[in-house]
């Protein structure tokens, strides 16, 4: 699947801020805030609400758009926590209280999926709908990663190579997001992504987020989450719109052919070629791709 729309490097939406516990989480609110509906992006590692710029525009002629920076991340703060999954969570839903959002449609990815994934199970009632891609719908083992994957994510992991590389060397910023673009991103680009980090010590985010992925069980928080929550959507009435790619990172399209196959009432997307941050390399498929899905399946 292609589209020849231009992907643009603006970021021309009103920046907000919402207190959050003991800081403030910077977000964009576009669309009709008075819609019945609310559409929840939500970014993942090492980005921003800046990755969801070319889908927010198609999204925001369907009902409300809110698309937050993490804590920590993009131009939200950076309180003296540990930024572990935990603490993103409990900021997170905070942030979706404190906004009184209802009937949320889910727009997830990367670390973005298991927040989204998480607040929709243990909030089933205030979700109307959930789009996911490149998104940790399951636990992950080692023996199902490439070599390269594995070696890379075990060294993230140690506390000196993961510190000197993403630390010291900013590699999630400077090496990961341009090889998973799936295009060659632009200096412009690059420097909105680099803006929120440019000091060594605003990367603690990044440098922990790999540590809390679950490989082969560990750590067990993640996974109890992982698992509870991949229980309940995969057999859940709640319409799930998915897209997937080709090698992509986390969902290949032999995994987006089982999810589509196995998980109840699912549409599945295929865009071709495409790695892990889609919203650069297809983001005009997605946000056409949503808007066909929420015309066609949830107001049908």
């Amino acid at each position: 699947m292609s589209n020849n729309k231009q992907i643009s490097a603006a970021f021309p939406f009103e920046s907000k801020f919402q207190e959050v516990l003991d800081s403030k989480m910077h977000y964009v609110d576009e669309g009709d805030k008075n819609s019945k509906d609310t559409f929840l992006l939500i970014h993942g590692n090492p980005t921003s609400s800046y990755l969801w710029r070319n889908i927010i525009p198609h999204v925001s002629a369907l009902g409300r758009v809110v698309v937050p920076d993490l804590i920590g991340m993009g131009k939200s703060d950076k309180p003296d926590i540990d930024y572990t999954f935990e603490d993103h969570i409990t900021y997170l839903d905070a942030f979706i209280e404190n906004l009184g959002l209802k009937n949320i449609i889910l727009v997830i990815q990367d670390w973005g999926s298991a927040l989204g994934f998480n607040y929709a199970n243990q909030h089933r009632e205030n979700i109307k709908g959930i789009v996911f891609f490149e998104a940790m719908s399951q636990v992950s083992y080692w023996k199902n990663t490439t070599k390269e994957t594995e070696t890379l994510f075990k060294k993230f992991r140690d506390p000196a190579e993961g510190h000197e590389m993403i630390v010291k060397n900013n590699f999630f910023i400077e090496a990961m997001l341009p090889m998973m673009a799936g295009r060659e991103l632009t200096q412009e680009e690059m420097d909105h992504y680099r803006a929120p980090y440019l000091e060594e010590k605003s990367r603690k985010p990044l440098l922990m987020w790999p540590g809390q992925i679950s490989f082969d069980g560990v750590p067990k928080f993640t996974t109890d989450i992982v698992n509870s929550y991949n229980e309940y959507h995969k057999n859940s009435d709640v319409p799930k719109l998915l897209f997937y790619a080709e090698p992509g990172l986390i969902i290949n399209r032999e995994l987006g052919e089982h999810i589509a196959e196995t998980w109840k009432n699912i549409t599945a997307v295929d865009l071709g070629e495409g790695k892990h941050f889609l919203q650069e390399s297809h983001p005009h498929e997605i946000g056409e791709g949503i808007v066909d899905w929420y015309k066609n399946i949830l107001n049908k």
